[in-house]
């Protein structure tokens, strides 16, 4: 249990003063400053994956840069090294700060009212500016007509533009403008239909705000994609683009291994560095070994406190997965070799694209394998030169989304098939390995299959044992239960047939090697020494059918007692 003198973790925060004031655990990426003001453009973008530290990043930013912050949050950081820069730099500008994450509607409405109050809170933010004495009556009312949200469309598109012209005839100081993930309006209005609306929008939001602005010393904007210049930055020729693939500020989005060492070091689970290793390291950022910083707070948090907690796919839950589920469904069986090797854990290559318009993303395989790679599902293992890399599935918790969606995929796509479906539960009820064995290898033949070379044959197993399992219970009729206690143990499938009074144990087996006489002899060998038909027999089930089954590749072996 951790004890009450460590430090809090900071899962969620993304407020860097809340996270200093209450002195939680900090991984010091504060020498991105110095960086930056050694290597910005006028117009910086920064694009990488979700949950890897971007906003956090943009608030410790805006916290360094802006008049009136408190400079003592930066005491004993890296940034703090630097007492010509802090002299210089620190807390000398008016910085706009405004966040598109929440602009995630459902329709155009819903989202342009959602940026609307977004801007209408910056505003707010520098209220000051409604009692300037610098500032001329029309400025100062167009500046309430903003802030109470009385704008119309005009506005709102001028909007970060005017803030910046007033903020800076104000202070008489040039402005810093943050704008963190401006892809999610994209993102979502391309998901619900009204990108058009959207994109014409953003286009002049950030084009204005951007585009040769005198008002500003320099912009940052961050995001998950980067979209074609020709779609949004048109016309801004000063735009600096810092992606993945960079080496420039590689190691400042994420954790190095050298963080995840100190950060379980101090919590006294430095003996969980393997697991967490495996499970939330992998990516290539430029030339830099990057972990998910999301998965390493949680796994950390979770192990402090029960100590043999299994790790566990945190990003799923934080991030839509559905581009996997379209790759699968597009994928022609090329594709689907490829995606059973990146699962065995080898690597593919191809060529990146990495502009492009969210029109283009799912318009074909190609530009997949592009979204995938910048969304984080992928990452590069090395570059081969002219935007060709080797990608790869970077960790186990990557490889576990992409096994789920395949279960997912596969059991909608065989219950399409109705009649393989009802020839192969006819086999199993009738007693017939034979045609379930032919049936079965019908359906693994279409399937996308698990040969993952990190993990044991048992988990290998449960990818086979799923994918029965979901086949099996197309019938309605059926009680069809899984990991069952029964005898002396937990049987892999037990089935009741309660018209008929037919039972069935099945009990699966990996083919390790491409053995399958023995994994079937395994498996019933296993069914009799636990005493697996206990369950049936207390039911008093007439017919009992015992089958060992055995899988490897796409091939099955179904042997009955």
């Amino acid at each position: 249990m951790m004890s009450l003198t460590r430090k809090m973790l900071p899962i969620g925060v993304e407020n860097f003063e809340k996270l200093r004031r209450n002195d939680m655990y900090y991984v010091d990426k504060t020498e991105i400053i110095a960086d930056l003001l050694r290597n910005h453009g006028d117009a910086n973008l920064f694009t990488r994956p979700r949950r890897f530290g971007k906003t956090l990043t943009m608030d410790t930013l805006k916290t360094f840069f802006e008049i009136g912050q408190d400079a003592s949050l930066f005491e004993g950081l890296a940034i703090s090294r630097h007492s010509d820069i802090c002299e210089k730099h620190q807390n000398k500008y008016p910085v706009v700060f405004l966040s598109l994450k929440g602009a995630a509607g459902s329709t155009y409405e819903n989202a342009y009212s959602m940026i609307k109050q977004l801007i209408a809170e910056e505003y707010q933010r520098h209220s000051y500016l409604a009692d300037s004495t610098v500032l001329d009556l029309v400025e100062k009312g167009q500046f309430n007509r903003i802030r109470s949200m009385s704008l119309n469309e005009g506005d709102l598109e001028n909007s970060l533009r005017t803030l910046t012209r007033l903020l800076y005839k104000h202070h008489n100081q040039k402005v810093i403008l943050l704008i963190d993930e401006y892809d999610v309006p994209l993102d979502k209005a391309f998901l619900n239909g009204y990108y058009d609306d959207m994109i014409n929008f953003i286009r002049i939001f950030l084009g204005g705000a951007l585009k040769t602005n005198d008002n500003t010393e320099f912009a940052i904007v961050t995001g998950c994609l980067r979209i074609s210049k020709e779609s949004i930055f048109t016309g801004i020729n000063n735009l600096k683009v810092f992606s993945i693939t960079d080496a420039r500020f590689s190691d400042y989005f994420g954790f190095t291994n050298e963080e995840v060492k100190g950060m379980l070091s101090y919590y006294g689970i430095i003996d969980k560095y393997q697991t967490t290793k495996a499970w939330y390291d992998g990516y290539l950022f430029g030339k830099t070994e990057i972990y998910c910083p999301w998965d390493v707070l949680n796994h950390c948090d979770t192990v402090v406190h029960t100590d043999d907690a299994e790790p566990k796919a945190y990003w799923i839950n934080s991030s839509g997965n559905d581009i996997i589920r379209k790759f699968i469904e597009m994928a022609n069986s090329t594709t689907k070799s490829e995606i059973e090797s990146l699962i065995a854990g080898d690597t593919v290559v191809k060529e990146i694209y990495q502009e492009l318009t969210y029109s283009e993303l799912y318009t074909s395989i190609e530009n997949i394998w592009s979204t995938l790679f910048m969304t984080g599902y992928l990452t590069q293992r090395r570059s081969l030169g002219n935007d060709t890399y080797e990608l790869a599935i970077p960790n186990l918790e990557i490889r576990k989304i992409f096994q789920r969606q395949i279960y997912e995929w596969f059991k909608d796509f065989s219950r399409k098939d109705s009649s393989t479906l009802n020839l192969l539960c006819q086999a199993f009820a009738d007693g017939n390995a034979k045609e379930a064995q032919k049936q079965f290898t019908a359906f693994l033949r279409k399937t996308i299959s698990i040969r993952d070379t990190y993990v044991k044959a048992a988990k290998k197993e449960n990818f086979y044992h799923g994918i029965l399992l979901g086949l099996l219970s197309y019938r309605d009729d059926w009680i069809v239960k899984s990991n069952v206690e029964s005898g002396d143990g937990y049987s892999d499938i037990v089935i009741k047939i309660p018209d008929d009074e037919i039972g069935m144990i099945i009990e699966v087996k990996y083919g390790e090697d491409a053995d399958m006489e023995k994994g079937c002899a395994d498996a019933l060998a296993q069914i009799e020494r636990m005493n697996y038909s206990a369950i049936l027999e207390d039911d008093e089930v007439q017919t009992i059918y015992k089958y060992g089954v055995a899988c490897y590749k796409k091939r099955c072996k179904i042997v009955k007692a």
